[in-house]
């Protein structure tokens, strides 16, 4: 993480800024690379891949040799008593009882072995080998699919926030427009030119244009650190972006996607490796019919005394080995494999059925994201063009009004008109990008290596 701090351009705070926040300068593809290493989502994605790396080591080491050590030292209190019966030519004719109690062992014991064990065949081993590998394929789409949903976030907070701040410089440009209108209009009802009411109109006028632009302050802050959350940079970080709205808003861009085809999802290539695992978990339990045989062998060293001192004499002990081979043969299980079996076939039914709906729904998405695509730009266009119509009736208006030809309510309706344009325009803007992204996914075009 730290090495990716390091690639971000950290403003170096000065002496006097020592007590500030941090302040990071961000293009969007600065933050989309940021994010790809902290974004919590991200980060459990390869930590899941490591995962399924350790599984198949785990899976491997089944079919390895396992070898165990074993160590006791007993001591029998009472020795355990052994019956054997009272007759002869063994017997005791004193005891009147019919049996003799015998004592067999000694007080210590002691003993040290190794056992050796080797699969040498079992079905499922190699079936779970080859899952353990397809589930780490699986884990590597998960990862991608990850990336992307992180890519996708982070544009659209990055785009949130740069609307947000244009909001901002069009509400300062037209709060200091209105109040230029507020101070003449002032004045000329001071020098008995204008009636009250119209001092009263423009005050409104200025009143919903600061109101406006408090509204566009708290949604900079919210955005702000909805982008921060989406890159997992720490919120007490402040960011400056560095691009724009129009550097980001090329029309040339769009109109190739909207020619594209595509590439095929990462939905469905992890649908088709859940399938694959499906067969493979149905190939298991086919293989709990076949036998399993094992090598096993152990050697051990076993020691005994009546005194503690003495169960350690070389003499009293003595060795023991044993080689051979097992089998386990399954016979009857109460019909638990074949309802595992018909389990799996019922959940690769699902799976093909979800990866069919899926490839409809896909093409379903993209013809919607291309449409909402080509209406969002005709839209751009419109306002773009209505944008620079309601400029040029506020500087008619204004001019009319100077020369006294206009009036005050003129004014206001038209800078009200303006400001109308400017939201529309804007809002054309940010929903054309957002269309791009979201297109840009529909495609499969969407990324960790897409950055722009």
């Amino acid at each position: 993480m730290k090495k990716y701090l390091l690639l971000l351009v950290i403003v170096g705070l000065s002496a006097s800024q020592a007590a500030a926040q941090q302040l990071v300068e961000l293009k969007l593809s600065d933050a989309i690379t940021y994010a790809l290493e902290n974004n919590p989502n991200a980060k459990n994605a390869r930590l899941q891949l490591l995962i399924s790396k350790a599984t198949i080591k785990e899976t491997t080491a089944l079919g390895l040799p396992q070898i165990n050590g074993s160590y006791n030292l007993d001591y029998n209190p009472r020795i355990p008593v052994v019956f054997l019966p009272n007759q002869p030519p063994f017997g005791d004719p004193s005891n009147p009882s019919d049996v003799i109690p015998a004592r067999f062992g000694v007080s210590y014991s002691s003993g040290l072995g190794v056992n050796v064990s080797q699969m040498i065949f079992d079905g499922s081993f190699f079936v779970g080998l080859r899952a353990a590998k397809t589930l780490l394929d699986l884990t590597n789409k998960d990862l991608k699919k990850a990336e992307i949903d992180v890519v996708e976030n982070v544009k659209k907070s990055y785009l949130g926030v740069l609307v947000n701040q244009q909001r901002i410089r069009l509400a300062e440009a037209n709060l200091a427009r209105i109040d230029t209108l507020l101070k003449e209009t002032s004045a000329l009802h001071e020098a008995g030119f204008v009636e009250r009411v119209d001092v009263s109109r423009v005050q409104v006028q200025r009143n919903n244009t600061y109101t406006q632009a408090q509204r566009s302050l708290t949604a900079l802050d919210v955005s702000m650190q909805i982008l921060k959350l989406q890159m997992g940079l720490p919120m007490d970080f402040e960011v400056l972006l560095t691009e724009s709205l129009e550097e980001l808003s090329t029309i040339e861009e769009a109109l190739i996607l909207l020619g594209e085809e595509g590439d095929e999802r990462v939905e469905l290539e992890q649908i088709s490796t859940q399938l694959t695992l499906a067969g493979l978990d149905l190939k298991n339990n086919h293989s709990q019919y076949m036998p399993k045989i094992n090598f096993v062998g152990n050697a051990r060293r076993s020691g005994a005394g009546n005194e503690l001192t003495t169960v350690f004499n070389s003499d009293n002990w003595f060795g023991s080995s044993l080689v051979g081979l097992s089998m386990s043969v399954p016979i009857f299980d109460g019909f638990s494999k074949a309802a595992r079996i018909q389990k799996n076939r019922v959940q690769i039914n699902q799976l093909e059925n979800q990866r069919s709906f899926l490839k409809e729904s896909f093409v379903n998405e993209l013809y919607t994201a291309k449409a909402n695509l080509r209406n969002d730009l005709r839209i751009l266009d419109v306002q773009q063009e209505n944008l620079a119509l309601a400029t040029e009736v506020y500087q008619i208006a204004r001019i009319k009004y100077k020369e006294g030809v206009g009036s005050n309510l003129e004014v206001v309706e038209a800078d009200a008109a303006l400001i109308q344009a400017e939201i529309n325009y804007l809002g054309a803007m940010y929903d054309g990008l957002i269309s791009k992204v979201n297109l840009e996914k529909a495609l499969g075009l969407l990324s960790p290596d897409l950055t722009n």
